[in-house]
């Protein structure tokens, strides 16, 4: 069966803006516009579907596998987490991003179509909290805080019901909906269990929707990926969380250090198993953990004397996180395990 698995000011959120503002389609048909690049005599079709959240860090890696290998084809397709697990566990699909772990009921599905697969974390990601550039009371919330304001039946309608020394003026909130993978996450470790929230926040699909309404108002609260924040900083103010050890904001070095807890997630990406009799599909795999070669050392992603895979370079190219040594450690021999099991 299956296994489980700083700053947006360093110029690393450019390249993600150009993805999350390219639809869907486009980034489907990368692997198609790929017409030069390197002949290595691996060839085939290999389909990744899954997370939006996922989509840009799947399709950049996709793209310089395919440019050393321009005879392997990789359409990268962004359903969301649930609907790519549902094409995933059905066979449709070889890999599928996910900005969760797979659930019991997708597990059940895969199950019963003979589907054996393998998550592994890729890159991580942290959910930030912000608030209007005008609120000039709140700096940081506690955990407990936030779950007073987003719990399920929460009593919490004014600034002033979260500390007496707010203002007594009605908090607008905003965040993701029920089919996203952010809500699931945000809602279970700040709430307790996925989709525990109140019912009057103005939800959607699009992070974007939810900046444009944070901005819109003084009294506004809102949470969606940290990268969505720094895309935007002029416009919202960035909240710190106070988890117990002090109010910490999300940044490349507190996310990748491991600081900011509880909202900081990892991101996985899922492989069929039987694919792995594959040779070009062993190899789009293992690419995710080796070492970038000397066409991708970005200044502002790579820092003096650091070593990356692909999987990171990729992670903090699109503005998101590398994951850390001993977890692509892990991950490249959970996956040199499944390939030895799968072609033995």
């Amino acid at each position: 069966m299956g296994n489980e698995p700083k700053s947006g000011s360093d110029g690393t959120i450019s390249r993600r803006r150009v993805l999350l503002g390219t639809a869907s389609a486009g980034l489907m048909g990368l692997a198609g516009c790929l017409v030069r690049g390197e002949d290595s005599g691996l060839e085939g079709e290999i389909r990744m579907d899954g997370s939006n959240t996922v989509l840009p860090h799947g399709a950049v890696v996709s793209e310089e596998f395919q440019w050393r290998n321009n005879r392997v084809i990789i359409p990268v397709r962004g359903s969301g987490t649930g609907a790519g697990f549902q094409r995933f566990c059905n066979g449709d699909t070889h890999a599928q991003n996910a900005s969760r772990p797979i659930l019991e009921d997708e597990q059940t599905l895969c199950e019963s179509n003979g589907i054996d697969y393998i998550g592994l974390e890729t890159a991580l990601d942290g959910l930030a909290v912000f608030a209007n550039p005008d609120n000039d009371w709140c700096d940081c919330l506690t955990v407990e805080e936030l779950q007073q304001i987003w719990e399920s039946g929460s009593d919490v309608e004014t600034w002033s019901d979260v500390r007496d020394e707010w203002p007594d003026e009605e908090i607008d909130l905003y965040g993701r909906d029920p089919a996203s993978g952010t809500f699931d996450y945000f809602t279970e470790e700040i709430n307790g269990d996925i989709g525990n929230i109140r019912s009057d926040y103005s939800a959607s699909a699009d992070t974007n929707v939810i900046v444009r309404g944070v901005r819109g108002g003084q009294y506004t609260l809102g949470f969606g990926g940290a990268g969505y924040y720094y895309e935007n900083e002029d416009d919202l103010k960035l909240i710190a969380v106070d988890n117990g050890d002090g109010c910490v904001k999300p940044d490349r070095e507190t996310i990748e250090s491991g600081e900011y807890q509880p909202l900081t997630r990892p991101l996985y990406t899922y492989f069929r198993t039987d694919a792995f009799e594959r040779e070009e599909v062993r190899a789009f795999a293992r690419f995710y953990f080796e070492e970038i070669d000397g066409e991708a050392t970005d200044a502002d992603i790579v820092e003096s004397g650091e070593t990356l895979t692909w999987t990171e370079w990729a992670a903090r190219r699109v503005g998101y996180y590398a994951i850390p040594s001993e977890q692509v450690e892990d991950s490249r021999q959970e996956l040199e395990d499944a390939i030895d099991e799968a072609t033995a």
